[in-house]
């Protein structure tokens, strides 16, 4: 109920957001242009509305839109908005073109007579426009996107009504006082009058200004100059309610990494999308039942903990498999390009995994047990109770002597180990002072020269002196929610770390490089990470790249000299 409450606060506070407020003049210009039709108002927001949800669900729905760039909908949007400005500028634009006199046909069987049939679709057209850039400016609507909807589609869509409502009423109030400050003036009836014309001029120039980037400037002045940022006001409600929230099933299990005397019944596999290793059949738990021991393993491909864990995953499925030991990976993905199959099965043959793997994009079985971690390991015996549990890397002695007993009252007999483990990465968890660092708007904490939880570009300039563990940026960057992405040439990241090892989540929508330097000096063959060749890191795929490393644990500063469409998303440390 919290939530359902503060999505529609959210929804009615994201009309005064800096990102929206230059946007404005269009709900207002639009629903002006006709003051003598009552429903013009009405008929802009509800097309808004209307676009918010579809986009939304696009989103989630289908993987159709994760590859289109952030810049598709500005055009999308600006050229639209463009397009009916210059209609309204020059209305005879409109009247000559041919297809004309088939919408009003059209138009004239489903709206009673005497309404204007060629503003009700253009009215459609640019409440439709403005969906997509609305749909960017709310901490709100990005949780309701990324949790809500994935765990429960019901719940999600009232969360989202409740956001669009409150978004909707706010947006027809202010057109209706522009409406009604309009029919005041002389020769607004005029479709060739002053009034319409200039606010078809101001329609267009929005429009022009979401195409060309001058919207995102207007909204850093906004912030500059020292305006009231909604979105740090609504961030503070998410996080009051999220710092309450408690696990919804298995709040039990939430911090323990010791076999519990409870027995709990593990939830089943829910809202798989794809099953790889398995012949493309689907699995179930409930299929182990009275058989197998399941070691269950949430992970996600760009996570360096969950690598760390494989080579031991690997190493029981292959001992332990035909003793009655069942793997199944479900990987729930951290960032969007990891809900893709192919990146997971690029990522299954890099890690030589054998055992199923199943896709849970949409977070439904990582929600039915309450997780909230990566790794995270759950084992369940035949009669499919969890028996163990254990949060991130560690402890394999400790959960492979679970396993083996698990097995033994299984009436197996469990091979000794013969030889180590392969490809295993020791680390020195307490000689790393550094943490995870975030680009994205949600999480990006430890921004230092820049605003905090901000989507949009921002220009920045790095100081004379940095602080170690502070990530700094220089030039013009586009920040959403998840990655930071260069703009320019010759833009950089700046960091002073402490660890041994260097990793970064990088993402692509067509290749790019950086230049990397260790404490100014371009990284030599000696400290290169495995995917930098000679002191340039290129990205083709969409994944965690290894860019240093070094014989002993060190603070350094790295720099980074990125190339335009350079995306990143997170540093981690070994």
């Amino acid at each position: 109920m919290t939530l359902l409450i503060i999505s529609f606060i959210a929804g009615a506070l994201t009309v005064l957001a800096p990102c929206i407020l230059p946007l404005l003049p269009v709900v207002i210009g639009g629903s002006a242009t006709d003051h003598k039709n009552p429903w013009k108002p009405y008929i802009i927001t509800a097309s808004l509305a209307v676009s918010v949800i579809v986009f939304t669900l696009l989103l989630k729905a289908t993987t159709l839109v994760i590859d289109i760039p952030p810049s598709f909908w500005k055009w999308f949007s600006g050229g639209l908005l463009l397009l009916l400005g210059i209609i309204l500028i020059f209305p005879s634009l409109w009247e000559k073109l041919k297809f004309n006199a088939v919408i009003n046909n059209s138009s004239q069987k489903l709206l009673a007579k005497g309404s204007n049939k060629q503003s009700v679709w253009g009215d459609i057209l640019m409440g439709a426009a403005l969906g997509p850039v609305f749909s960017t400016c709310s901490p709100t609507y990005f949780v309701i996107l990324a949790t809500v909807l994935p765990s429960s589609f019901g719940l999600g869509l009232v969360y989202l009504l409740a956001y669009t409502l409150g978004l909707s009423l706010v947006l027809i109030l202010i057109a209706l006082l522009g409406q009604k400050l309009v029919s005041k003036l002389y020769g607004a009836a005029d479709s060739r009058g002053w009034v319409k014309r200039g606010m078809g001029i101001l329609i267009a120039l929005v429009g022009l200004a979401i195409v060309t980037g001058v919207d995102k400037k207007i909204e850093t002045a906004i912030l500059d100059a020292g305006f009231l940022d909604i979105t740090k006001f609504e961030q503070n409600l998410l996080d009051k309610v999220d710092d309450n929230k408690n696990s919804e099933t298995m709040d039990v299990l939430k911090n323990t990494s010791l076999p519990t005397n409870q027995k709990i019944i593990a939830p089943e596999l829910t809202g798989i999308e794809s099953y790889l290793n398995t012949a493309e059949q689907p699995i179930t738990l409930e299929q182990f039942r009275g058989e197998k021991i399941v070691l269950l393993d949430f992970w996600t491909y760009s996570c360096i903990n969950c690598r760390r864990t494989i080579p031991h995953l690997n190493d029981w499925y292959n001992r332990y498999h035909d003793q009655g030991l069942e793997i199944i990976g479900v990987h729930t993905p951290e960032f969007s390009f990891e809900q893709k199959r192919e990146n997971v099965e690029k990522a299954i043959t890099e890690f030589g995994i054998k055992y199923p793997v199943v896709l849970d994009n949409g977070y439904a079985t990582w929600r039915a047990f309450g997780n909230k971690y990566w790794p995270r390991k759950y084992l369940i015996n035949e009669k499919g109770e969890i028996i163990y549990d254990h949060i991130g890397e560690g402890a394999y002695e400790e959960t492979e002597k679970v396993i083996r007993d698990a097995l033994e009252k299984l009436g197996s007999k469990p091979k000794d180990r013969v030889g180590e483990v392969k490809n295993l990465t020791e680390v020195n968890f307490k000689s790393i002072t550094s943490p995870e660092i975030y680009f994205g708007a949600k999480r990006n904490q430890y921004l230092a020269n820049g605003r905090l939880n901000e989507v949009g570009v921002q220009n920045f300039f790095l100081p004379e002196n940095i602080e170690t563990n502070k990530l700094y940026l220089k030039g013009d960057w586009e920040i959403t929610n998840e990655y930071a992405e260069s703009m320019n040439e010759n833009n950089e990241i700046v960091f002073e770390f402490t660890a041994k090892e260097v990793y970064m989540v990088l993402g692509n929508n067509f290749p790019t490089s950086a230049e990397i330097f260790i404490d100014d000096k371009p990284i030599t063959k000696d400290n290169s990470g495995v995917d930098v060749v000679k002191g340039t890191l290129n990205i083709e795929d969409e994944k965690m790249y290894h860019i240093y490393t070094d014989i002993e644990y060190k603070t350094h500063k790295l720099k980074l000299k990125v190339k335009p469409k350079f995306r990143a998303f997170t540093f981690t440390f070994g």
